[in-house]
Parts: structure tokens; C-alpha cells; sequence
């Protein structure tokens, strides 16, 4: 079976000549399915039907489901439909499935010509505001987080709504140093560009996002790519990974960084991280930085390319920061994906004349090309770690830490290879498919490279092969399980051509990436929605329910399957490592601070509306920087770095200097108490740490 985990979003790599077409003006009469859109939609259902993992009937039910999901696509903060216009979108509500099963998706094309009008209008009163004066003192508050606020019952309550969303625009640019001039500016040219973007949807974009409002009702990873799509990903294959190396997808009207592309410009940068959103891109060191605010994802992707060698300057609303927060400018240089970044990397950790290797594993790579042409040496992470471990055995060290901290997966045959040099040989993983059919790939290596004490460090951005490993060790009990829970992905999607179903046509149709199958670990549970849970947890590290797998509408749930037979290979005093590790941690400077911007974090996260008083907004936003200036000051002098310097903000170079200091002492927290519980095993029981 060839399982293949594929990633839903743009990768920012080469330059595209699909991105550099210009789009024209559609008309509203064109707006119409083709005869290509109906070929698509009834291929797409019966695949789906036959060949999905999931069976969901599609029925009037299920019919109800898309068209919520269909007008959440278009106006996910119910600022353009009022409670009217969807009474109105009911009367499809029964009757989506069978445009699915017939192919006649023109519902789809009716509700779009709708908002392409309701966008229209909205935006030509928004930009009437910016004309007149605007009080910044009126005790009132704008409730942006509106998905599940009820719609506005009219347009004159939706007059209000865009009156206090254009009134915390202003704010949160004012905020950001802006002059009431480009306040004014920025705003117009940001209203007039998103009509203008929305009057550029062609009749192919409208089906795509019919479409996956079909395929995102089944579960996530499932999702139907238009031609223009396909090809884009296509590209995106083919190229030799110049670019930034980053992943985006778009949320809440923000361009976010789903991942930095371990080897790419971004993750080396140091400066982006998971979660930032883009608010603005300029082109080289004195290009317009040009907002991107409510930008579609392609239009973002067509900015942000560029060939090998050339600038690209992003303003940054980092994750944590709240809305109307301070923004950075990261300056990148577009470069090729450096692979020997992504290879793995060791280190020895000397604590209390203990010596602990540490491997950093950020991908499970393999270089199926240099493979393909028979290369007797071609790269791969077992072969890496092979020889590191090697080199740390000569070097005596007394245990081994593989930190999988942010390693979103990879090859799966590589997280299966690198589980055998830990175990003699064995079954590592089980993949059940949608006929029901289960398959167990095993380590059938006998060779055993390191036998002693071991541990496996993982967050909730360890995903898919990543959790593979972790839960093949945790399952064998060969080593300890530490940090956070894991990401919760544990489905395999491969990517069919709908073209291949009708030979000879000429019009491509698209193509569907189809959930086929999911992983269950060897103990019958799946790594899928629960992940791996650490068999000792970090504390206050945000495991809710909105993070992972978890966080996602219609997952597909956790299983549990006839577990393989294998045989555990120790017995670990969990309780007592527990004890020791929370004794330890109760006043460690570093999980302090952890715990004060978790905390930080989390308040800023459950925010659902903001004061639309500007001196308020202000003194808030100082007040959070001064907290977090001061808990960030506390944990540097724990860590014997100096104070941050007064000046930082107006330093970009400094700040960037400092803020990779802090990062590289931020990741030590996790792993140095890492290594602590491994000498606690080492040091207290050093019977469980030999293989039986």
C-alpha cells in the first residue's frame, strides 16, 4: 500500500508563472457551473463514496451540513449576510446532496453572486466611514470573534457591526504608529482591494469552495483542488524548494504560518513561528509594504514568491500578541531549502557529571530521489541517527534524548527504520484501510544500534510519523515518553487525478485528495484525534481541546483495533519519576516563565471583543508589553543573559539578536528536564534501563 502524507497548504517555494497572471474582472454572468464542474462533482462523490475511509451517507442531512460549511467558507465572521439572507440560502438546505450526486452544483453559483454583491456593498460603506470624523472616546467594544455570535438581523444592524469593525481597524493601526493620514490610506486601499479581489473569484474558485465545503464535511484532510490548484501543487513538487520555505493556510481573514520548512529561510530566520499572521509584504528593502489583510491565500502566495538570492520583507503579528498588538518586520532572503538543516543533529548535555546525547530530529526525511537512482548511500534520518549514535556511544554517554519537539512527520518507512535501532526487531505500526483491511509494518532488522536508557521529547506540533515512533517506544515501554500531547494526525491521504475517469478529455477537471486509510499503534490505540500522551507531562503547557487534531470540525475520532503482538521490554516507576520531576520543577526559573506566558497567552486567546476606546486600547497594549518585558527580563537573569535594552523596539537588527537568544534558551527548558528524568532513571533505577 503507498502512504503518502500530504500537506493542505501552499508551500511558499519557487517563482510560479500561474501566479504571475493577472486576473481579470469576472462577470456576475459567468458565474455559472461548466460542464467540467459537473463532471467533477459527480466523479468526486462516487470516489468519495466507494474509496474514502469514512462512510457518511449523503443525504439531507449531510446536505445541511455543506451548506453551513459552504457559507462559513464565504463569510466566516458573518459580516456580510444578514439573518434574511440566510433564511433564504435554507431553501437549498435539503437539496445539496443531490446536486452532489447529479452534478449540478448551481446553488453554489447562486449563493456567491449573492455575496459578491453583499461584498460590494459593504465595502463601498466602509470606505464611506473613513470620510467622515470618528470619536476614539465613546465607551463602546467591537466583538470580533463572531462565529458563533447569531447573524445580524439586518443590514442596519450590519451597518453598526462594520461601523465598530472599521472604527477597531482604525485603532489597531493607529496603534501601530501609523499618522491618521495612512490610517485613512492603508484602510481605503485595503476595503477597495478586497472588492476588487472578490470581483476576480472566477466560476472555478466558486466550485472549488463548494466543493470543499462537501469534502471538509467528512473530516479535514480531505479536499478537492481545482485545476489551477492541482498545478500549483504540482509545481510546488517539481521545484527545487527555493523560496522562503513555509507553509500557510488563511484564517479569519489573516494569511497565518501553519509551518516553517525545516532547511527554508523562515525557520532559520529564528523570527517565525507557528500560528504568526502576515499582515503586510514588501519586496526587497525599500518596496511598498503592501497590506494583506483579508488577502486570499493565492494572492498571498503570487506576493510572497520570488526567485533565489532576492529580498522579501514581512510584517508580523506574531501568534501571541493580541489584536491591534505590535507588529515586526522580518526582511528574508529567498534561498533554496538547505537539506543539511533538516538532517539530524546531536549534542551532549553535561548535568551533575552525567553525560545525556541529545538528538534533534525536526523532519523524518529520506532522499527518495538519490534512492530511485540506486545510490548505494542516499540520505535518510536512520542513517543519520545511525551514526550519531555511534558517535555519542563513543563519547560514553550514559542516555540518549531524541527531541521531536515541532517535527511534523515525513517518511513513514523512515519512522518505522529508525523505531528498529532501538528494539531487536518487531512491529511498529498498524494501517487499517477504508475495506477494513489491516496491515502491520514491522522492524525486521535484528540489528540493535543503542540499547540503554532513552527518552522521546514531543509537543502538539509532533505530528504523524513523528507520533508513530514516540508511540511505538511508549508501547514497548524501551523508553520514556516526556513533554506535551502530540498533534493527534493519524490518517493517510494520497491524491487522485479525477482526470484519469474520462480518457480524452481535453478540459482537466482537478484533482481530490482522498483520506484512505488511518495508523493505530501496536497497542490498538490510533495515533488519530487523541495523539500520543507523554507518560510524563509538562505542566500548564495548553492541551485543550481547540489545539491539534482536536481543534478540528468533523476529525475523524479515536479508535481502538486488536492490538499486535509484541513483547514490553521494561517496566518504568512512573509514579516515582513523576514525584522527582515535580519536586524539581516547582521553582525552576524556566518552567516559571513557561507557565507565565502560557498564562499570558491564553488570556489573550479567550479575548472575544476589544474596547473601542483608544486610550484604553493603549494602555492595555503597554501594559501587556511592560508584563511581558518584565516575566521575559526575570527568566534572562535566571539564564545569565542581560536585561533587554531600552531601545529594542526601535532596533530590528538587535531585537532579532535577542530574540534568538531567548529561543535557543527557551528550547533548553524542555530538554534539560528531559535529561534530568533520564538521570533519575539512570541514577534511582538503574534496573529498568537495560533491555531484557
Amino acid at each position: 500500500m503507498q502512504k503518502i502524507i500530504l500537506i493542505v497548504s501552499f508551500f511558499l517555494f519557487g517563482l510560479s508563472p500561474v501566479f504571475a497572471k493577472k486576473n481579470p474582472i469576472i462577470e456576475p454572468t459567468t458565474l455559472k457551473p461548466s460542464k467540467q464542474h459537473r463532471q467533477a462533482a459527480l466523479i468526486t462523490a462516487n470516489v468519495i463514496n466507494r474509496y474514502h475511509y469514512v462512510k457518511k451517507d449523503l443525504d439531507d442531512e449531510f446536505s445541511k451540513e455543506i451548506l453551513n460549511n459552504y457559507i462559513e467558507a464565504l463569510d466566516s465572521s458573518k459580516i456580510f449576510f444578514t439573518e434574511k439572507d440566510i433564511n433564504n440560502f435554507n431553501q437549498y438546505e435539503t437539496i445539496l446532496d443531490d446536486a452532489m450526486i447529479r452534478g449540478l452544483p448551481d446553488p453554489a453559483f447562486n449563493i456567491f453572486r449573492i455575496f459578491r454583491q453583499k461584498v460590494e456593498s459593504r465595502i463601498d460603506y466602509a470606505v464611506s466611514i473613513l470620510k467622515h470624523p470618528v470619536s476614539f472616546s465613546k465607551p463602546e467594544e467591537y466583538e470580533f470573534r463572531r462565529k458563533e455570535v447569531p447573524w445580524a438581523k439586518d443590514e442596519i444592524e450590519l451597518d453598526d457591526i462594520w461601523r465598530k469593525k472599521v472604527k477597531n481597524d482604525m485603532i489597531n493601526l493607529r496603534l501601530d504608529d501609523k499618522t491618521p493620514e495612512d490610517v485613512i490610506t492603508t484602510l481605503t486601499k485595503r476595503y477597495q482591494q478586497l472588492k476588487s479581489r472578490t470581483k476576480k473569484i472566477d466560476r472555478n474558485k466558486v466550485f472549488e469552495y463548494f466543493m470543499n465545503a462537501y469534502t471538509t464535511g467528512i473530516e479535514p484532510h480531505t479536499g478537492f483542488m481545482s485545476p489551477r490548484t492541482t498545478e500549483n501543487f504540482d509545481i510546488n513538487m517539481r521545484l527545487s524548494l527555493e523560496g522562503i520555505g513555509a507553509v500557510l493556510q488563511e484564517k479569519d481573514g489573516y494569511t497565518v504560518i501553519k509551518k516553517p520548512v525545516p532547511g527554508g529561510p523562515a525557520k532559520m530566520s529564528g523570527q517565525l513561528h507557528s500560528g504568526d499572521r502576515i499582515v503586510g509584504v514588501g519586496q526587497d528593502e525599500k518596496g511598498e509594504m503592501v497590506d494583506i489583510v483579508g488577502w486570499i491565500l493565492d494572492d498571498v502566495v503570487a506576493k510572497i514568491r520570488g526567485p533565489k538570492g532576492t529580498t522579501v520583507r514581512l510584517q508580523i503579528l506574531p501568534k501571541k500578541a493580541s489584536l491591534g498588538g505590535k507588529t515586526k518586520i522580518v526582511r528574508l532572503v529567498r534561498d533554496k531549502i538547505k537539506l543539511e538543516e533538516q538532517a539530524a543533529k546531536s549534542e551532549i548535555m553535561t548535568i551533575e557529571q552525567h553525560k545525556i546525547g541529545i538528538i534533534d530530529l525536526a523532519t523524518f526525511y529520506r532522499d527518495f530521489s538519490g534512492q530511485a537512482r540506486g545510490e548505494k548511500n542516499f540520505r535518510s534520518t536512520t542513517r543519520d541517527v545511525r551514526k550519531l549514535l555511534k558517535e555519542l556511544k563513543q563519547e560514553k554517554v550514559e542516555g540518549i534524548v531524541i527531541d521531536l519537539r515541532n517535527n511534523g512527520g515525513g517518511s513513514l518507512a523512515e519512522a518505522i527504520e529508525l523505531t528498529g535501532l532501538f528494539i531487536k526487531k518487531g512491529p511498529v505500526v498498524q494501517v487499517k484501510n477504508a475495506q477494513g483491511s489491516i496491515e502491520i509494518d514491522e522492524d525486521t532488522d535484528p540489528a540493535l544500534v543503542y540499547a540503554g536508557p532513552m527518552a522521546v521529547l514531543i509537543n502538539r506540533n509532533s505530528a504523524s510519523a513523528s507520533e508513530i515512533f514516540a508511540g511505538a517506544i511508549k508501547d514497548y515501554k524501551r523508553g520514556l515518553i516526556i513533554g506535551e500531547t502530540t498533534f493527534g494526525k493519524g490518517t493517510v491521504q494520497t491524491l487522485i487525478n479525477l482526470d484519469r475517469f474520462v480518457p480524452g478529455q481535453h478540459e482537466k477537471l482537478g484533482s481530490l485528495r482522498l483520506t484512505m486509510a488511518q495508523f493505530f499503534r501496536i497497542n490498538g490505540d490510533s495515533t488519530q484525534y487523541r495523539g500520543v500522551v507523554p507518560d510524563i507531562s509538562y505542566p500548564d503547557t495548553g492541551d485543550r481541546e481547540d489545539s491539534g487534531e482536536r481543534s478540528f470540525d468533523n476529525a475523524i475520532p479515536f479508535k481502538h483495533i486488536q492490538p499486535a503482538t509484541y513483547r514490553i521490554l521494561n517496566n518504568q516507576p512512573l509514579k516515582k519519576l513523576m514525584a522527582h520531576h515535580q519536586a524539581r520543577i516547582k521553582t525552576d526559573k524556566g518552567f516559571l516563565y513557561l507557565k507565565k506566558i502560557n498564562a499570558t497567552f491564553e488570556k489573550i486567546k479567550d479575548l472575544k471583543s476589544v474596547s473601542l476606546v483608544e486610550s484604553i486600547r493603549q494602555k492595555e497594549w503597554h501594559d501587556r508589553e511592560q508584563n511581558a518585558k518584565k516575566i521575559r527580563n526575570d527568566f534572562r537573569l535566571s539564564r545569565g543573559l542581560a536585561l533587554l535594552p531600552d531601545n529594542i523596539e526601535d532596533d530590528d537588527e538587535l531585537k532579532e539578536k535577542e530574540d534568538e537568544l531567548d529561543a535557543k534558551a527557551v528550547k533548553k527548558i524542555g530538554l534539560k528536564e528531559a535529561a534530568h528524568i533520564l538521570i533519575d532513571v539512570i541514577h534511582y533505577y538503574p534496573v529498568v534501563t537495560a533491555l531484557k
